[in-house]
């Protein structure tokens, strides 16, 4: 069994001047870590925590507040199944920020019930995948710039090791503009969710590949006690711990993965690996190591998004 690194969020480096984006950072693991890095000694500049629950949002900044901590940590509304909230938020970051040194995707859905996004994609891909994408690809010059002038950019994306109940395909385009009603023995929403976490993989692979001068991995976290595992049906609670032994972290201690692809040294990272609890390589089945597969979610991600990348982005002007 492969050794993990020693972390902890005291060992993060000087985070000082640094910029910020943790998608879902109003709760959860998104939250822990946000605390983790405002309370750090040396905190970042600016964080900004994105999500649909404003009342949330209030309290975790008043949390950071109360610390006594020197980051500044803003509220960003968006919702991930709706790539018009989703531009949105981007052309606030791109209006507001001159670097952007970390970007977390961090929020994410687990095991819904047949639906579509706002846009008409199954809700799990485009949640997941699709809505991350967006917000990738709008903000990607800010964060080529940001690692031209300051050396060092990251994108973190958090998958699940559940990638591996993706269908036998991989990833089903033609199906992709369905609610994909899936029986197989009732997993049927496991299996949406095993495909939006293998694009997570595949997408943050071939983005390294694209775009080398930021550092982008992926990450499974750990199974961890947040909302999107309690609030679960009980069959679905029964799947996740039985899957995983009882093994099952809080969120603070959850958060140290996506701590340390953020922030440990760039030498230590692999550009465009993914990695398990700490610091691991994940080993990945046949599919999800697919370069094929991964340039056709590329070239199926840029068609499903050029409206937005058409259009303006901001007056920084750097997208």
């Amino acid at each position: 069994m492969p050794t993990g690194v020693s972390f902890s969020p005291d060992q993060m480096p000087d985070l000082s001047d640094k910029v910020i984006l943790v998608t879902g950072g109003t709760a959860g693991l998104g939250a822990a870590t946000v605390l983790h890095l405002a309370k750090h000694s040396q905190p970042p500049a600016r964080i900004y925590i994105s999500g649909r629950n404003a009342e949330r949002a209030d309290a975790l900044i008043k949390q950071v507040a109360d610390s006594n901590s020197p980051t500044l940590v803003s509220f960003l509304p968006c919702n991930l199944a709706s790539l018009a909230s989703v531009n949105e938020a981007a052309e606030t970051i791109l209006r507001q920020e001159s670097r952007l040194d970390i970007l977390m995707c961090n929020a994410g859905i687990m095991a819904q019930t047949p639906a579509l996004t706002m846009d008409g994609y199954e809700v799990q891909f485009g949640t997941n995948h699709l809505g991350h994408a967006l917000l990738v690809r709008k903000c990607l010059p800010l964060l080529q710039r940001t690692a031209e002038e300051h050396a060092d950019a990251r994108i973190v994306v958090l998958t699940s090791l559940a990638f591996r109940l993706h269908p036998s395909a991989g990833i089903v385009f033609s199906d992709l503009k369905t609610a994909q009603h899936l029986r197989a023995l009732g997993l049927g929403p496991w299996i949406r969710y095993g495909q939006s976490k293998l694009a997570n993989i595949l997408y943050a692979r071939e983005l390294a590949r694209r775009y080398p001068a930021v550092t982008c991995v992926s990450v499974h976290p750990g199974v961890v006690s947040t909302g999107m595992v309690e609030n679960q049906s009980w069959g679905n609670r029964a799947f996740v711990y039985l899957t995983n032994l009882g093994k099952v972290m809080k969120p603070a201690e959850g958060a140290y993965h996506q701590l340390w692809a953020a922030t440990a040294r760039k030498e230590a990272l692999v550009n465009g690996l993914c990695y398990e609890p700490v610091g691991v390589p994940s080993k990945l089945d046949r599919v999800a190591r697919d370069d094929a597969l991964a340039e056709r979610l590329w070239e199926w991600t840029e068609e499903a998004l050029a409206h937005y990348m058409t259009r303006s982005s901001g007056s920084s002007g750097v997208c």
